[in-house]
Parts: C-alpha cells; structure tokens; sequence
C-alpha cells in the first residue's frame, strides 16, 4: 500500500478502555444539545451579477433578459422595444441566486453578513464580477417582506466552480432577527442529531432533575417530549431572568452519553469514523475482481463466542490493504446497512 492510500483511507477509531468498563468523560449540556429558538434562518432571492468579461449569460438565456429589462426600467431607463432584440449583447451580465444564512444567536438591523452567490443560466464564470443590489426574502414563499439587501464584488474561491462565488459581509440585514427561547414558562432543549437516543434524552431528565432541586424547591422541572426534545420548566425566581437560568442548565455536567454502536462517514471529504464496538453480520462482498467473506474468514479473528459476527473494522482493514478507494468503502459500508448486516447506528454527514 502507497502512503499516500494510507493517509486517504486512514480509518480512526475511537476505543478508549480501562480495567472494568469503557473511560467516559464528563460533558455540558450545552455540547450535545441546543436550546429550542436558536436555529439558523435562510435567506435568498435572484439577483443580477454584472461586470463579467464576456463569460454572462448572453441573449440566449430569456429570464436573465427580462430581469434586466426589470432591473434598467426599475433605475428610469425602460427599453423602448423588445428587450431581447435591444439586450441581445449583453454578455457581461448573469442571473444569480443569491443565499445568506442568519446565525442561531441572531443577528440585528444593519449588521452585515456573507452571502453566496449561484449562477442559474448559461454564465461561465462569475469572475471579475459585481453583484448589483438585490432584495432578500425568507424562505416562506407566502412571505415577500425583504429582510436583507445584497450587493458587492464577488470571489471565487474555488476554480473548479467558477459559477460560485461568495461576497464578504455583502448581505445588510433590514430586520432584526432574534428567535424567542422561552414559550409558555418552558424552554426546550434539542439533542443534536448524533446524540439523539430515548436513553440520552431519559438521562437528561434525570441529570436536570437532579441537580436543579435547589432551584425548583423539589418540583420536577424537566421531562422528555421524545428522543429529540426536553421540556424544561423556568423556576419562578428566574421567571425575570431567563438567560441565567439557561446558562446554569446547559452548563450541567452529563456523565455517560450513551450512544452506543456508530459509524460516522463524510462522503465529501471520504473520512470514516468507526466506534469500536461495531459489528457486522455473516457476509460476503464482492468488489471489481475481489471477495471478501466476512465471519469466520482469514481476514480477521473471531472469538469463538461469536462466530457470526465481526469487526466492521476488520473488513475496513481489509479493503485498506487492497487499496479500495474510501468511496467504494463508504459504499460498501452503506450497502451492509441496507441488507441489515451492519450492527450499529449508520450517520451520513
């Protein structure tokens, strides 16, 4: 195996053990969950990139025409006849979709944030550009208040999609964006995706209820909606001080995450992720000219105890030292899900 295969389909494995049991580390709340309120909220609207070196949409895209003929009546100058006849040379223009994202802790009226920008036609490169002022919306359809104007020279930051571009604090903020936490006494705690288990959600409940007796005078403050959300209700003495009682709750220390059997694969970057105590079932895969049979094989050493299930890092191995692209691993690893094989939780970031 080249070294450079060794660093591309470098496998980590996370097996931490001591005498008696696995070696956990206390963590906040505030690592594994969020507070209900605090999410991110997307903008976008259409907008014209103009200043292009030839490399626009030209006259044979009819929508970025009319949102030209728009755009010129819009600053007093309406086209006297048909647009397409009197644009038909207009190559230095594109029609682009235009995105912002409002961070979860909000952001206020004027502040500024990045925006990207998408080529929708026949554009070739947006480089060189300038995106002209373009009105924002949120993603209900139903709703056209503009909430952000964009505008500003555009960067490519990668050459391989030069129809992509992002524009540094490019995006005004005409509203203010701040999400209420606190609905009805209560705020609800959400177990990011990883994390979200009934067992992880139950031990919550009992860590809040726990160690917030102090502050409830002995009532339950916290209970489980489901494995994805805890209510937690707001003591009466911080009634007028929520943000104290949150920053106390999210700072409880929880001993034991259980999540169990997990394996976590990005298929961007072909990284793969393997809790030691991922087991796969009796299989056989079959890869281009190769066959690997898993469960009871050469590859890998069974206990005779379990003499139907293996390692998942084992076949991993495996297909390592016959230098199978991540991808083709990643791909394996999705179709012993999919036939049941794979003993544990499959997270696709």
């Amino acid at each position: 195996m080249t070294m450079r295969h060794r660093f591309i389909g470098a496998i980590v494995c996370l097996c931490v053990f001591m005498t008696g049991g696995a070696l956990w580390a206390a963590v906040p709340l505030k690592t594994i969950c969020r507070v209900k309120g605090q999410e991110d909220n997307n903008l976008h609207g259409l907008g014209l990139v103009v200043g292009l070196k030839g490399t626009g949409d030209g006259s044979s895209f009819l929508p970025t025409i009319r949102s030209m003929a728009v755009a010129l009546e819009m600053l007093g100058n309406p086209l006297a006849r048909d647009a397409q006849t009197e644009l038909k040379d207009a190559k230095n223009v594109a029609l682009v979709l235009v995105t912002a994202t409002v961070p979860p802790a909000g952001a206020r009226q004027g502040d500024r944030i990045d925006c990207q920008v998408h080529s929708v036609g026949s554009c070739k490169s947006l480089a060189g550009g300038r995106l002209f002022l373009t009105p924002l919306v949120g993603p209900d359809p139903r709703d056209r208040r503009v909430y952000a104007l964009a505008e500003g020279s555009i960067t490519i930051e990668s050459t391989d999609t030069p129809t992509v571009g992002r524009i540094t604090g490019g995006c005004r903020l005409e509203a203010d964006f701040f999400n209420p936490f606190v609905k009805d006494g209560r705020v609800t705690l959400v177990i990011d995706p990883p994390y979200a288990d009934f067992q992880v959600a139950q031990d919550i409940v009992e860590l809040i209820n726990s160690q917030m007796t102090v502050q409830s005078g002995g009532m339950m403050l916290a209970r489980a909606i489901n494995q994805v959300n805890v209510e937690v209700l707001i003591p009466r003495q911080y009634a007028d001080d929520p943000v104290l009682f949150v920053s106390q709750l999210m700072e409880l220390p929880l001993m034991d995450v259980a999540v169990g059997p997990r394996v976590v694969v990005n298929e961007r970057t072909g990284s793969i992720i393997i809790s030691g105590d991922v087991e796969i079932g009796p299989v056989v895969v079959t890869h281009g000219n190769m066959v690997i049979q898993a469960g009871g094989a050469q590859f890998v050493s069974v206990d005779s105890a379990q003499t139907q299930t293996t390692k998942l890092k084992a076949l991993v191995d495996a297909l390592n030292a016959l230098n199978t692209p991540p991808q083709d691993i990643i791909q394996i690893i999705k179709g012993l899900e999919k036939n049941g094989k794979l003993h544990g939780r499959l997270i696709i970031e």
